[in-house]
């Protein structure tokens, strides 16, 4: 089965969470895993790249680009634009960040290294992202399709429902 990204890059998604018409299927019928994915994709989709956020403040959020992609696990995930992703790369690849794999702190040490004024050398190759056979898939919807329909799904959950999901939704505006 293919694998799609939803709203960033990097999070992969069974191309099978998506319906026929493209479109993500009711939470309820997903692993859990996949719920707190999408969820935390929903909340950070429209953020600002946590390296511009860390370099302009909320002071100057109007600067900061637009988050593209997504590294790291829920809860300690990083998403950046396509100008400081070659940075996250180099610190993780070379500057020690593989030790963070998997683990929630990958966010705050990412965060700390970066703001200590490290960077990518201006000549590091980061990645190049390129669809494959993008036609063999579903359209998958847009960020405008995909997160008000999470979070019409969301609101619509009573207090009970949530909880049989097992899913922490205190950093959601539900």
């Amino acid at each position: 089965m293919a694998k799609v990204n939803i709203g960033l890059r990097g999070w992969r998604f069974e191309e099978d969470v998506l319906n026929e018409e493209g479109r993500i299927r009711p939470l309820a019928t997903l692993e859990p895993e996949v719920r707190q994915r999408l969820l935390v994709l929903a909340d950070r989709v429209v953020d600002p790249c946590d390296a511009c956020w860390l370099q302009y403040g909320d002071g100057q959020i109007a600067e900061c680009n637009v988050a593209e992609v997504i590294y790291g696990e829920p809860g300690g995930e990083v998403i950046l634009c396509s100008v400081h992703e070659p940075d996250f790369l180099y610190w993780f690849r070379e500057a020690g960040g593989e030790e963070y794999a998997g683990d929630l702190e990958l966010q705050e040490v990412f965060h700390q290294w970066f703001l200590d004024g490290n960077r990518a050398p201006d000549d590091y190759e980061g990645l190049e992202h390129v669809d494959e056979n993008p036609t063999a898939l579903p359209e998958a919807p847009t960020r405008a399709d995909a997160v008000p329909s999470l979070e019409a799904e969301l609101q619509e959950l009573d207090d009970e429902e949530k909880a049989a999901m097992d899913l922490d939704f205190s950093d959601l505006d539900v």
